[in-house]
């Protein structure tokens, strides 16, 4: 199953299952993909828990063994792991955004701010605030600024500003050691020179397994610069 990333859809993630043997399942969580959250809690009071229920939710219809989380979807994946270590074979990791610690100050911010946009229906404004949340080297490419206007277009007045602003600071976990029951294989993939997606939480996050594996790749952007290597890496690891 495929998780994909705060502000992203089903399509951010399909790429990277091409390759990949068995059934390949994908979803949107709350708010994304003309999903609407099945609870009346208020947002201020969503969890990450709240996100492993609706991937546990899916995983379990699906009998999924094998997971991908990109960013929020990693998130979501990690208090499912804190809660059933064994629950899948084998975990791929992609751009953790937070380990036990909230996210830096500058990146809320600016995370916020796109949800005010969002809230606002202001298309090209919320455009340039999605490629400033890209790795900076990759924001001047024509097709970062292609998928920025068409997201834009996509998220413009949609419930995703309320799971941004849910989401953004809080961490998925108060504590890393309760991963050390998880002793199936997990790939964590990061890349350098990504403010939103620091790489150092990439390392303590594959750190804090016990058969974690760390790829972490130069600047350029995962879903950009290195989208192939990426997804030869996520093949060859999910089926080993």
């Amino acid at each position: 199953m495929f998780a994909h990333g705060l502000a992203g859809s089903i399509a951010e993630t399909r790429p990277f299952g091409s390759g990949v043997r068995g059934t390949r399942a994908f979803f949107h969580f709350r708010g994304h993909g003309g999903a609407l959250p099945a609870t009346k809690t208020p947002p201020e009071r969503w969890s990450h828990a709240d996100l492993a229920a609706e991937l546990r939710m899916v995983a379990d219809h699906t009998e999924a063994t094998r997971a991908v989380g990109l960013s929020l979807g990693a998130g979501a994946i990690l208090p499912l792991l804190a809660d059933t270590p064994d629950r899948f074979e084998r975990v791929v990791l992609l751009l953790p955004a937070s380990l036990d610690t909230p996210r830096p100050d500058s990146v809320v911010a600016r995370m916020h701010a796109a949800a005010d946009l969002v809230d606002r229906r202001d298309h090209e404004g919320l455009a340039m605030a999605l490629r400033d949340l890209q790795p900076e080297v990759a924001r001047s490419r024509p097709d970062v600024v292609a998928w920025s206007r068409e997201r834009a277009q996509a998220l413009a007045g949609t419930p995703v500003a309320q799971v941004v602003r849910a989401f953004s600071r809080q961490p998925p976990l108060t504590d890393r050691k309760v991963l050390a029951r998880c002793v199936v294989p997990v790939l964590v993939i990061g890349q350098a020179g990504d403010e939103a997606h620091p790489a150092e939480v990439a390392r303590e996050v594959a750190a804090a397994f016990p058969r974690g594996e760390l790829s972490l790749f130069p600047p350029g952007g995962l879903l950009w610069a290195h989208r192939q290597q990426v997804r030869e890496r996520i093949t060859a690891f999910l089926n080993g």
